[in-house]
């Protein structure tokens, strides 16, 4: 069976620089104990690894192997890609000199070499010199072509398997939920305290419904209404 737009789909994967063969990124154990001892590490930490579950083709990984997955059949490929199909090329526009005190202002002391968020946006500290510090905002693997090697071991066909994913990979927790006998609505049951959660899965209401066609609604967690209803009757 060809894989499609919206499969979801389990993976098992390693990403390699192209020219090094050094190991960036994997879901593979054997792979990150490699990764982890190439990095000067001791190989002494266990590794916890699991398929990765995701939606093809809807930007949830690198766009440029999902669309060389997509016609294909499930098993094992190997795919080769250019700096400007992986994590696009290096750009010196990106590498901008910011005036020291900008650091001191955030109480934060730039070190060379320290990865620091910026509004959003990450940057390498290549130098301090001075009252300046040189930041590179290029992504770290700019202008390296690399090489996924990507094993596809099933495509997901259980409604309820693909949201608990797809809760998993946006909001890295399970939530609690239910599906509407008409197949139409999936309810997410929230506790009425989180309303920061609340907000965050109504943020994704219409990725919801453009990748499960269904609507997405949300209501108090049922065990926690019956918790305050019990607490209101104790008093």
């Amino acid at each position: 069976m060809a894989l499609q737009k919206k499969d979801f789909i389990e993976i098992e994967f390693t990403g390699r620089i192209k020219d090094a063969g050094d190991i960036f990124d994997s879901n593979v154990k054997e792979e990150l104990d490699k990764m982890h001892v190439s990095q000067g590490h001791k190989n002494d930490h266990v590794h916890e690894t699991k398929p990765l579950i995701y939606c093809l083709g809807e930007g949830m990984f690198l766009e440029g192997v999902d669309n060389f997955l997509i016609g294909k059949e499930i098993g094992k490929h190997k795919i080769e890609l250019s700096s400007e199909k992986a994590f696009g090329k290096r750009l010196r526009e990106l590498v901008k000199m910011i005036p020291i005190k900008i650091f001191f202002q955030h109480k934060i002391n730039p070190v060379q070499g320290a990865m620091l968020n910026f509004d959003g946006k990450m940057g390498k500290v290549l130098s301090v010199s001075g009252g300046r510090v040189l930041v590179d905002f290029n992504h770290p693997l700019a202008g390296k072509d690399v090489i996924y090697e990507v094993n596809v071991k099933r495509i997901i066909q259980d409604i309820n398997e693909k949201i608990k994913a797809f809760n998993s990979f946006i909001f890295k927790q399970e939530l609690k939920f239910s599906i509407s006998q008409d197949n139409k609505k999936v309810i997410y049951e929230i506790p009425e305290s989180d309303k920061q959660l609340k907000i965050f899965v109504k943020i994704f209401k219409e990725k919801f419904k453009e990748i499960f066609d269904m609507e997405l609604e949300i209501k108090g967690d049922k065990s926690e209404v019956k918790k305050e209803k019990n607490k209101k009757e104790e008093k």
